[in-house]
């Protein structure tokens, strides 16, 4: 597997705006329709009424010249929202359609209970079905198809023709043969967003609303507006779950395991939105097909329908361009494409200015000797994504994935040497690369089996250029996993679903650090294999008030001949028609994790390197988490609190990121966290606006450290977000204040704080940073351009107030003194989007 360079990741999205172009017609050969009709006035003696407004806008091909008349307007009618009366044999009076609307009642075919928030979705417009199973679309033409989707049915593609019209008839949708989660919450914080009966979160971006700041649905910003998720740097490659680090979330894209995550060194998600269509978060009670991420999951999940019909997208903001297409093959198969490419080749937006200014803050980027000058400074990313659908029969179903992904600043540092001058090029790249496969059997209507497989591959590289010293310093970090799953699900009866499951995983990582001056070569390569056995039993009463599901998974470690067992269980009870209760309990391990050597480790850009356990000074990491929740939701009122503990036993004090007294000192321990998130929300007409609240209480349990406990380095103890949006048919606009304490840091001692040229700090984690906040704000407002082509314009506004937030800070010696570094949040920053559909 080669690397794809920047000019073929700007290829890609050249041949996505080709393919668009293909596929809509040729505009060059259409005509206003109002020459048309003076045309055909000529040639047939008759005349046209029509209101000038009416016919604004509409553009035509030239029908062929060997119709009638009435085979004529029968092209008009067929291809625009126009209709023709011929009043008398000269006179021909021209109107509007009039809207096509369909309504029904979605139904359950096994019990005919009514389907509450299924989403259906036509050619320009979308709703949701009510308690009663009830909606109500407006179409645009006969020969349109709308798509009706419920997480526990099986999705509906139907032509507005094949539906009865003029009557609002019942729809009925089959229930998927699986063990799948009911929605207890909807719209938990905004549209798209759902809580499940399982405890997870699901994002399905087919209805999505809006949230502070974001105009694009960049899942990795998106989940940082659920209580108990933070980012401690801003950056969506470091985000916190319930206190934990980043490496100890599971990320998955389609059950690809992920090693990276973010773009611009992680300021911005690196998995195209376009291409997503839902996103399943879990803090705790994570299903039992499922290992690492002893700290939550993340997982995405592209479309699994066939779709019909040619659409696509092509849209340009103040960091990329990009571009999606989903191609019909056939009947049975479907082709979907994303690609991005940022302008940073073409233009320096203020955007990327701020993004670069904020990853380059306190590296050699930065700032160099100062001997050494830096000029010619160039980042560059992109993204390709595919996944390939094909139903193969009624009951089988494969699905094909590819993502690759890369990131390279480069720079030139200028010295002059003996009167000459010098020049060398340092530069730092992220890349990765990964492909999967999918195949599901429905054997029957009680069992079905699903055999996945994936290799994923991820690339950090620099090569840092000592150009006074005569030095090139080259430092990888390398992850190279494959894994073969086999899950089956049995339906015992309409109460109780087996699912049962084997994994094995391979994972080898790669360290190298190479300097040619002294010559200097150290190559670190392991490899660990896991086989994996789990089991799972769900009950769901027959009132579906009751659901539990009770798991066992034993992870087999070949290398340290090591079997681990974890239990995980999930319960949840409707009671009293508005409240649900819940109970979440996990046990998890994970055998990889990333470490910081030095803090100037690959240009100071990306410090973490992943590294595997050895089972002796790097454990392999332990969680146990509990936790209890009630929720409430009645009448647009939402309010949903929960507690937990969590505890991860393993960490080593290189993966903490401590810049104290502790950081050069190799020791492992634990963290603990008692913690509460709450949410409240209320719906009320075209506003939604929520409110969330955290607790947490981190601490840190390190045997070699003194004193212990102390408070983590990712323990925000409180933290605050108030948001509201507004929603009419084209029109969404959203603002939220965000606020949370500061994180702990450490301050060096009062007076002579020097000795031995080592800093003298107080007590670890003993102080803390200001408090930080800023407030947001984003808009996005439809454009119908006509019937197949319609535009999304946004804007957004992140901290508005252009707030000064230090987010971390550190201390070193210059000059016999203690001087303190900060490194700042984002300032204000500004984006816009154009987003253009094809249908």
């Amino acid at each position: 597997m080669g690397k794809i360079n920047s000019a073929t990741g700007l290829s890609i999205c050249i041949f996505l705006f080709i393919s668009f172009s293909l596929n809509a017609q040729n505009p060059a050969h259409k005509k206003p329709i109002s020459e048309l009709f003076h045309a055909l006035q000529s040639k047939y003696q008759v005349q046209f009424n029509y209101d000038e407004a009416l016919v604004s806008g509409i553009t035509l091909e030239a029908p062929p010249n060997n119709l009638s008349l009435d085979e004529i307007l029968s092209y008009f009618e067929k291809h625009t929202r126009l209709v023709f009366s011929v009043l008398n044999k000269n006179l021909i009076l021209v109107n509007q359609k009039p809207p096509l609307l369909l309504c029904g009642f979605l139904k359950n075919i096994e019990n005919h209970d009514p389907i509450e928030s299924a989403t259906i979705q036509g050619i320009l417009n979308s709703t949701t079905s009510d308690s009663s199973g009830y909606f109500q679309l407006e179409m645009s033409q006969n020969k349109d198809s709308i798509t009706i989707r419920h997480i526990g049915f099986k999705t509906l593609v139907a032509a507005f023709n094949d539906l009865k019209s003029g009557e609002c008839s019942e729809i009925f949708l089959q229930p998927k043969f699986q063990n799948l989660s009911e929605v207890i919450v909807s719209n938990y914080i905004t549209n798209g967003i759902n809580k499940l009966n399982d405890g997870a979160y699901e994002m399905n971006f087919s209805n999505f609303g809006i949230l502070p700041g974001l105009v694009e649905s960049d899942v990795l910003k998106l989940i940082q507006a659920f209580p108990g998720i933070h980012s401690i740097n801003e950056t969506v490659s470091n985000i916190n779950i319930r206190g934990g680090t980043n490496d100890q979330n599971l990320i998955l894209w389609d059950d690809i395991k992920m090693y990276q995550s973010g773009h611009f060194f992680g300021l911005i998600s690196m998995f195209n939105p376009q291409i997503t269509q839902k996103v399943m978060l879990t803090k705790n009670g994570t299903d039992v097909s499922y290992t690492d991420g002893v700290s939550g999951t993340i997982s995405m999940q592209t479309e699994e329908q066939v779709n019909s019909n040619f659409k696509g997208n092509i849209g340009v903001n103040f960091t990329d361009i990009n571009g999606f297409s989903d191609i019909p093959i056939g009947r049975n198969s479907s082709l979907q494409v994303a690609a991005r490419k940022s302008l940073s080749d073409f233009v320096k937006t203020p955007t990327y200015r701020e993004f670069f200014e904020r990853i380059s803050q306190n590296t050699e980027v930065e700032s160099n000797n100062s001997n050494i000058t830096n000029s010619d400074k160039r980042f560059d990313f992109y993204d390709t994504s595919l996944r390939w659908i094909y139903n193969m029969s009624e009951k089988d179903f494969l699905k094909v994935n590819f993502i690759n992904v890369s990131n390279t600043l480069r720079f030139n540092e200028n010295t002059v040497v003996d009167n000459q001058e010098k020049s060398k090029q340092s530069e730092v790249s992220q890349n990765s690369i990964a492909e999967g496969i999918q195949y599901k059997r429905l054997w029957n209507k009680n069992f079905t089996s699903t055999l996945e497989a994936y290799e994923t591959d991820y690339k950090l590289r620099a090569v840092n250029e000592n150009i006074l010293a005569s030095q090139r310093y080259l430092q990888e970090n390398k992850v190279s996993e494959t894994s073969i799953k086999l899950i089956t699900e049995l339906k015992i009866n309409n109460s109780f679903t087996l699912l049962n499951g084997y994994q094995f995983i391979e994972t080898e990582i790669t360290n190298l650090d190479d300097v040619d001056n002294p010559i200097y070569r150290k190559k670190i390569s392991e490899v660990l294999r896991i086989h994996g056995l789990f089991s799972n039993l769900g009950f769901r009463s027959k009132s579906t008030k009751t659901n539990l599901d009770f798991g066992l998974r034993a992870n087999y470690i070949e290398k340290f001949n090591k079997t681990i067992i974890e239990p995980r269980f999930s319960f949840n009870q409707r009671f009293l028609e508005y409240f649900t209760f819940e109970i979440l309990g996990e046990f998890k391990n994970q055998s990889t994790s990333q470490i910081i050597n030095f803090q100037n480790d690959f240009l100071g850009i990306e410090r973490r390197r992943w590294q595997l356990s050895n089972n002796q000074d790097i454990p392999i990491l332990r969680s146990q988490q509990f936790s209890t929740g009630l929720n409430f939701s009645k009448a647009g009122w939402l309010l949903s609190t929960e507690v937990y503990e969590k505890r991860v036993n393993g960490i080593t004090a290189q993966s903490q990121g401590f810049l104290n007294q502790y950081e050069f000192v190799k020791s492992h321990g634990s963290y603990k966290i008692f913690g509460l998130d709450f949410l409240i929300r209320k719906r009320l007409h075209k506003f939604n606006t929520w409110m969330s609240y955290s607790f947490m209480d981190n601490t840190y349990d390190f045997e070699d450290f003194e004193p212990y406990p102390f408070p983590s380095n990712f323990n925000i103890e409180h933290s605050m977000s108030l948001g509201t949006s507004f929603k009419t048919k084209n029109l969404k606009i959203a603002v939220g204040l965000n606020w949370h304490t500061g994180k702990p840091t450490t301050e060096p001692v009062d007076g002579d704080n020097i000795v031995d040229n080592k800093i003298i700090y107080k007590d670890p984690n003993s102080s803390s940073l200001d408090d930080y906040w800023k407030f947001d704000l984003s808009a996005l407002y439809n454009i119908k351009i006509n019937p197949n082509t319609h535009a999304n314009l946004g804007a957004s506004i992140w901290n508005l107030f252009n707030v000064d937030n230090i987010i971390n800070n550190y201390y070193h010696i210059e000059n016999n003194s203690v001087k303190e570094v900060k490194q700042h949040s984002l300032g204000l920053t500004t984006n816009l989007v154009l987003r253009v559909f094809f249908n």
